[in-house]
């Protein structure tokens, strides 16, 4: 076991989640980040514990052969990016395996991997950055945050952002500091300006620029408009009120200063409106790689109806309505149905609509009338679906799942759970969005399990004194259906006593209660318990 201030030589072999460098030395696991695999390092423990390690490089004593010379001076420093320091080559391949061990080790599932997609640009490919702004100890920092806190590192030109959203951040410089602009304190909840949140539509290059404050009002706005004006593609300029205590980077008000409050772009053909409060893929061209796989793993020919979960503007789902029936898109953000509502009529597309509501209460109220997609997208936050929701998509029993996601671990989570719902993982396939940093979407095709095989048996069922009805559920499974579903716990004779009521013959006895002068009739409430379950097993 190591100890703290230990020193060692130490070789990398693998990377973390977060993109850091992982050794082993004597059987524990050595983290050190901004390492690469192959790296043969002198190692400095700075903090051990029982079964792991952090440790800093004091010396690179053999270079991995993937290894480069970052570009970006605040690359030590600052949380964005993991690999700089790798061929992008190598990071690719990190992002692979980092899906393919999710599914590994947290869903238990080996499903057809394909082959990474990578990003069409490693470098200005961001169409979004959100710069918190900060003085510490007099100094004005607009940036980003350091590793792990939310010390402000000041930015300078990000390899990642278009290089108008540096002019940008220079001209917001000079105006706070000429114009007396305060700056937010996290510590005091005081001060004005809190984030400079900008957006670029790569497709038609239109710029948005958004100033989150402390207020609802902007002291010398026409002084700031008349610089931002100077820049290319600028279009409109937003306050985003947020006077909470909070962490949370966007209020829920936004109020245009100049221009109508949004930009848009063009994705997968499909014009979009974007917001302050929309969400979009941060990548439009790697975006538009990400949804050419989804709609390949939708398989639509045109007789489909497709429910997009977790819709956002509506751009993944538009981008497959011209293949499909109908679309129906969900999601909780009111100012993001109106974009997608917005984006389908700009794009003249006529077979979609949208409900603002929470994924799973839209997707239950969309089982309870009857609607039964062919096709569910899913493509929810980082934190992946709710098992309720997942449950309620198995129920309306599409014949396929195409789930996007973020975030490995819970896709992988999510995915293992489908399983168990009926469903099987048949492709996935990593997509690099994030160029440099330690994150990857992916997105996977799943699809109702069918019987590869079967086996003929002549069997009577009078033998087993067995109706067809009883013969779809049995008693056990429906009474697990009601407790999971309802919380009840329900006898054979609650279920006999309903499935007489619809005309499902039981057999001599089963209602009889045991020979008891009275038998207890079945409570109204696991009657409805148990009719819902009658139904979903389609026995009445």
């Amino acid at each position: 076991m190591v100890n703290k201030n230990d020193e060692f030589n130490l070789k990398i072999t693998g990377y973390t989640s977060e993109g850091g460098g992982v050794g082993k030395f004597d059987g524990q696991a050595i983290f050190v980040e901004n390492t690469a695999v192959g790296d043969e390092i002198l190692c400095h423990i700075i903090k051990a514990k029982k079964t792991y390690a952090i440790g800093k490089a004091m010396k690179i004593i053999k270079p991995a052969k993937s290894r480069i010379e970052p570009e970006c001076e605040a690359f030590k420093s600052c949380g964005g990016c993991s690999f700089a320091h790798i061929k992008y080559e190598e990071e690719l391949k990190a992002k692979e395996q980092k899906v393919i061990d999710a599914f590994n080790r947290i869903g238990g599932i080996s499903p057809g991997f394909e082959a990474i997609i990578p990003s069409p640009e490693t470098t200005r490919y961001r169409n979004k950055a959100q710069y918190p702004v900060r003085r510490e100890n007099g100094i004005l920092n607009i940036g980003f945050y350091a590793k792990k806190s939310h010390r402000v590192i000041d930015g300078g030109d990000c390899l990642l952002q278009p290089v108008e959203f540096t002019e940008i951040i220079e001209i917001f410089r000079k105006w706070i500091n000429d114009c007396n602009i305060t700056v937010y304190s996290e510590n005091t909840n005081k001060g004005l300006l809190r984030h400079i949140y900008l957006r670029k539509a790569f497709a038609t290059g239109e710029i948005m620029v958004c100033i989150v404050i402390n207020g609802k009002a902007l002291p010398e706005s026409e002084r700031l408009l008349e610089q931002l004006k100077k820049i290319k593609g600028f279009k409109t300029l937003v306050i985003n009120v947020n006077c909470k205590n909070t962490n949370v980077v966007l209020g829920d008000e936004c109020i245009p200063l100049y221009g109508n409050g949004y930009i848009t772009d063009i994705l997968c053909d499909v014009k979009i409106k974007i917001s302050p409060l929309s969400f979009y893929q941060i990548n439009r061209n790697g975006a538009q790689r990400l949804y050419n796989k989804a709609a390949e793993y939708a398989g639509l020919t045109g007789k489909e109806d497709i429910l997009d979960l977790y819709c956002g503007t509506g751009t993944i789902g538009l981008s497959m309505a011209h293949k499909a029936k109908s679309l129906i898109g969900v999601e909780i953000i009111p100012e993001a149905i109106e974009d997608a509502n917005a984006n389908a009529r700009i794009n003249g597309i006529e077979n979609a609509r949208f409900i603002c509501g929470d994924a799973s209460g839209a997707a239950e109220e969309l089982k309870r009338e009857g609607i039964t997609p062919e096709v569910v997208i899913l493509d929810p936050p980082r934190k992946g679906c709710a098992e309720e929701l997942l449950k309620t998509v198995a129920e309306i029993n599409p014949e396929k799942i195409v789930y996007v996601s973020c975030d490995p671990a819970t896709l992988a989570r999510d995915c293992a759970r489908l399983l168990n719902l009926g469903y099987t993982v048949k492709k996935v396939t990593p997509v690099d969005m994030f160029p440099r940093t330690s994150h990857v979407e992916t997105v996977v095709q799943l699809v109702r399990k069918n019987p590869d095989t079967h086996i003929d048996f002549d069997i009577s069922l009078d033998e087993f004194d067995l109706t067809a009805s009883e013969a779809k559920a049995t008693y056990q499974e429906i009474k697990d259906y009601v407790l999971d579903k309802f919380g009840l716990k329900v006898s054979s004779l609650n279920i006999s006593q309903v499935k007489t009521k619809f005309g499902i013959i039981e057999r001599e006895n089963y209602n009889k209660g045991e020979g008891k002068s009275r038998v207890p009739q079945c409570p109204p409430e696991k009657e409805k318990a148990i009719i819902n379950a009658l139904r979903y097993f389609k026995m009445i």
